[in-house]
């Protein structure tokens, strides 16, 4: 059996193979809770042979969210909405997984394809909150400096979403610390302006992520992991580094993170991000030698050999694949078969194995 598609155990939590689907923003919830389009969207992938299937940044609160029409998880109607889908997953033989976040200043703007920028309160919008009063960018909201009142409410709010993932039937919670929201620009010197206790050097700058992580760690089972989502590097001179990231990783490997998924970028418009094939791979190489804890890969990873690769050569413990996924939903099935492997097809789809 091929690396990729071999199983992997994470605490008490038996993974199939090592292929996760990585959240990716569907817009398309009203009132933050999930529909038909999640069902098929989640769904279909567990049918398609993913060990582990994560939401889109799912909201802690109202005001966290990237757009209206995005996920949350405040609320029994949507604990009650997910139930539906998280038993999809499981009964299609993947696991569920949540990926719980805070967009700060990033929030209140357009659907994508409608267009870019704020969504103004006289819309729907609402006031974006932040570790500092500075903009994204121009076209996006204004946001309100967080008191140390709105640091704990938003602590409290994570736990309380741990709390409501698990009754809606969640195995895995990820907690989301990239791509330049609340976390993420609480972590970098670039956004988080603060002279208190939560700005300026590093370690209070890493004070609130990890007052959210261990909140979220608290009132998840042990038996069951968590995962932390960062951006390795601003890819700005003078942000958030790897340096600063391996120690964030040793802090939160004590806190009892079990995965470090390796992203990188989002903080700031226009940074010169070197995109190509596994250009994020490193990241993850780094931040396992350095720190022990377990890592994902993720980044124009497209193909079974590459994946492959990346777990052989110990870059990674699991890849996570999104752009991949929207064009191959049943990518886990045509990656096992391509290297050899005999995949486990759904019984409905039998009749079209490959012999």
């Amino acid at each position: 059996m091929s690396t990729l598609l071999s199983p992997l155990k994470i605490r008490d939590l038996q993974l199939k193979n090592r292929i996760f689907v990585s959240p990716m923003c569907q817009y398309s919830a009203k009132g933050g809770v999930p529909n038909d389009w999640h069902l098929v969207h989640l769904g279909s992938r567990a049918v398609g042979g993913a060990a582990l299937v994560l939401t889109e940044a799912t909201a802690v609160s109202p005001e966290g969210r990237i757009s209206p029409a995005d996920l949350g998880i405040w609320s029994d109607e949507q604990v009650n909405a997910f139930k539906r889908i998280t038993s999809f997953i499981r009964e299609h033989g993947a696991v569920p997984g949540i990926q719980l976040a805070h967009a700060g200043r990033k929030a209140s703007t357009k659907i994508p394809w409608i267009g870019d920028g704020m969504v103004p309160e006289s819309e729907g919008g609402w006031q974006v909150i932040a570790p500092s009063a500075v903009k994204f960018s121009d076209t996006y909201p204004q946001p309100k400096e967080m008191t140390k009142s709105d640091i704990a409410t938003v602590v409290r709010q994570w736990s309380e979403a741990a709390r409501r993932s698990l009754e809606a039937g969640f195995q895995v919670a990820e907690i989301h610390m990239a791509h330049g929201y609340l976390l993420h620009q609480f972590l970098s010197p670039l956004s988080n302006q603060r002279k208190d206790e939560y700005g300026g050097e590093l370690k209070n700058r890493m004070r609130f992520p990890l007052e959210v992580a261990k909140a979220v760690r608290s009132e998840w089972p042990e038996s069951l992991p968590v995962f932390v989502r960062i951006s390795v590097t601003d890819w700005v001179e003078g942000g958030w580094d790897l340096a600063q990231s391996v120690e964030l990783a040793k802090e939160l490997k004590k806190a009892g993170i079990d995965l470090i998924d390796s992203s990188t970028g989002g903080l700031v418009p226009g940074a010169k991000i070197p995109i190509a094939p596994g250009y994020q791979v490193k990241f993850a190489d780094e931040i396992r030698k350095q720190t022990g804890i377990m890592t994902g890969a993720i980044g124009m990873i497209t193909g079974a050999a590459q994946a492959e690769n990346i777990l052989v050569t110990g870059q990674a413990d699991v890849v996570f694949m999104a752009r991949e996924f929207l064009r191959d939903p049943y990518f886990p099935l045509h990656a096992a078969k391509s290297l050899g492997d005999d995949p486990e097809y759904p019984k409905q789809y039998m009749r079209a194995k490959p012999r």
